[in-house]
């Protein structure tokens, strides 16, 4: 009995620091959303997205206020994007994305766990080109035909539809398209009055990389490695 408890308090635990680390991740998109394009979601679609975002991660209401309150009463340059590239374990690519205040300490932070998971970081360019970047967007299924959403989309820029899974199993349809028509296709989803779930930049990889079960793992405990860290907002790779 002891031990059971034991795990479910682990498991609680677990689950509790994912939540957080997400929350501090959505907190600083909101804040560099802000900084660059003011309070208001109907004139800056950079926050409606950030605002989408924390609530796809079940970010309480009272605390994406209070994200954009204390953005609104900071000083200074705030947060900056910058991206830092690299190998993994087994010559998979990886792009890592950053929201930091201190790009010394976050290169620092991001060499060591490259070293520390068995990869390198690259210079800037150096996996850039294993990657399209593309604007992603994710909305619930319901009352939607995928085909019949397909074709009303393509004039606004969508180059693929396709369907997946949230992290509770829940279906999910994903609309990319290029990075350059990422506001196009926004537009066209707000003229038929759908909210997407969840909407961004991803960089998907041109040449996706198989690797055995025991080598996968190797990878993906570097990404977990990666993702712990308070400075990075996502990990972009090549394994399949």
């Amino acid at each position: 009995m002891g031990r059971i408890f034991e795990t479910r308090k682990a498991t609680m635990f677990a689950r509790y620091d994912r939540m957080a680390k997400a929350f501090t991740k959505c907190g600083r998109e909101i804040a560099m959303a802000v900084k660059a394009g003011g309070e208001n979601p109907d004139f800056n679609p950079a926050l409606r997205r950030a605002i989408q975002n924390a609530r796809a991660a079940n970010m309480p209401n009272d605390r994406v206020k209070s994200a954009i309150k204390k953005a609104l009463g900071e000083t200074g340059p705030g947060y900056e994007t910058l991206y830092y590239e690299g190998y993994g374990p087994h010559g998979v690519a990886m792009m890592i994305e950053t929201a930091t205040d201190n790009n010394t300490r976050t290169v620092a932070n991001v060499r060591m766990h490259f070293n520390k998971g068995g990869g390198n970081l690259g210079n800037t360019g150096s996996v850039a080109f294993l990657f399209n970047r593309m604007g992603v967007f994710r909305l619930k299924p319901d009352d939607l035909d995928p085909e019949e959403l397909e074709l009303e989309l393509i004039d606004h820029g969508l180059e693929e539809l396709g369907e997946s899974e949230d992290d509770d199993g829940n279906p999910v349809l994903v609309l990319r398209c290029a990075f350059e028509s990422f506001g196009d296709l926004q537009s066209g989803l707000d003229e038929r009055k759908i909210e997407p779930i969840s909407s961004g930049i991803e960089f998907i990889p041109t040449l996706p990389v198989s690797l055995d079960e025991a080598q996968a793992e190797e990878v993906l405990k570097l990404v977990e490695r990666l993702e712990g860290d308070d400075d990075v907002q996502n990990v972009f790779h090549t394994l399949s």
